[in-house]
């Protein structure tokens, strides 16, 4: 009886290595080109609004409204701002009338356009009647069986395009197995993509009056095709019928749209700012960032061993964010760290470090690493451990 379940483990480990050596070797139609030589442009120049869904597409809907329709409208105002506020910045619109676009035709007139910056507007659906709110999504592996099922219905757009399979490399929009290998090439524009998507969050709440619900990772095939930063807007469900009423009305349209609006303002601020600013030689936290890595070997030999049998030793490889360094010992509780709990303690080279967090991705913990900045922690960065041990994040990607 043991045999079969042996035989069925090994099909599925091998399975999965020739997936992934398929993504990294193939990518024939997922290809990638990133301005990674355009790394100093901090400027918002060329943005693409992308209105989900449309024509043939109708996407989710409530009793009233298809999501194609609210997607379009939120889209063309969400446009209409940048363009009268933002002489300097050109909007590119993947469709400004009710037509089917494919997927990844949406992606390429992004990357032919060399936009800065990508905004996917959507409505969201939920069997439970009663869910409520805005959410921001990232490309990332989903955290949780709810953002794989928004990612699932967002995707199964690609079966209404001919010969999908050929164009998406056999990708299952109902296979969790197809979203692990999508999201194995590490974006390299998320930090931007969180800082925007968390704007978009703010200003949805405080202006808006909507619940956030968070900015939050999953594999949306749009954004894994795209070469900048990204992010997919999930204003609001369709399927709550106050939530429907407001989202199909002229001013609740015209209230999501500037509230996106108002993030993107923040936004391209922000970048431009630090584009005009001389660019540092390392910034305080990649400097001790870069000192912390040095020290990883040293620390182990220097750690108590008494102290070592009293730690909690946390099981495979997890990310924290480190808010704080001291050379005294400081009580971890939340007031002495501006409010933030669940602090945890570890020391090195003589000094005690502060992190939070116990993330098991990477992208979670730049999530958690941009809250903190937003917290005032301005020089947090993120440190890697396994079993309890420090290592550094080149090692701990890699063992991922």
């Amino acid at each position: 009886m043991l045999l079969p379940n042996l035989n069925m483990i090994s099909f599925k480990l091998i399975k999965r290595i020739i997936l992934v050596f398929l993504v990294f070797t193939s990518l024939k139609s997922f290809s990638y080109h990133f301005n990674l030589g355009n790394e100093d442009f901090f400027g918002v120049k060329t943005v693409v609004i992308d209105a989900g869904h449309g024509g043939t597409d109708p996407g989710c809907h409530g009793a009233i409204a298809n999501e194609k329709d609210v997607c379009l409208s939120i889209s063309l105002k969400l446009g209409k701002y940048i363009e009268e506020n933002f002489k300097d910045v050109t909007v590119i619109y993947t469709r400004k009338t009710d037509v089917f676009i494919p997927l990844y035709e949406r992606a390429k007139i992004a990357n032919k356009a060399k936009a800065d910056l990508f905004i996917c507007v959507h409505a969201n659906a939920n069997d439970n009647k009663a869910a409520f709110g805005s959410e921001t999504y990232v490309l990332g592996l989903h955290k949780s069986e709810a953002n794989l099922k928004v990612a699932q219905r967002e995707n199964s757009s690609i079966f209404l395009e001919d010969d999908y399979k050929t164009t998406y490399e056999d990708f299952d929009p109902n296979s969790p197995e197809s979203y692990i290998t999508m999201t194995l090439m590490q974006s390299a524009y998320l930090e931007q993509s969180l800082l925007f998507a968390s704007k978009v969050q703010t200003q949805f709440t405080e202006r808006v009056g909507r619940k956030n619900r968070g900015v939050k990772q999953a594999g949306y095939l749009v954004l894994h095709q795209t070469s900048m930063p990204s992010v997919l807007i999930e204003t609001g469900f369709l399927t709550n019928v106050e939530e429907e009423k407001f989202l199909n009305s002229e001013i609740g349209q015209d209230y999501m749209a500037s509230a996106i609006f108002r993030a993107f303002k923040e936004y391209k601020s922000e970048l431009e700012v630090k584009s005009e600013q001389p660019k540092p030689k390392l910034a305080p936290q990649e400097n001790e960032a870069k000192v912390e890595e040095s020290v990883i070997k040293k620390e182990d030999k220097k750690k108590d061993k008494k102290d070592k049998k009293n730690e909690a030793v946390e099981e495979g490889v997890v990310f924290k964010v480190q808010i704080a360094t001291s050379s005294v010992k400081t009580d971890l509780k939340p007031e002495n760290f501006k409010g933030v709990e669940g602090v945890g303690l570890y020391e090195a080279g003589g000094l005690y470090r502060y992190t939070v967090g116990n993330e098991k991705s990477m992208g979670a913990a730049n999530i958690l690493q941009l809250q903190l900045r937003n917290k005032g922690f301005e020089d947090a960065f993120i440190v890697a451990f396994k079993d309890g041990k420090r290592i550094p994040i080149s090692e701990a990607i890699k063992l991922q």
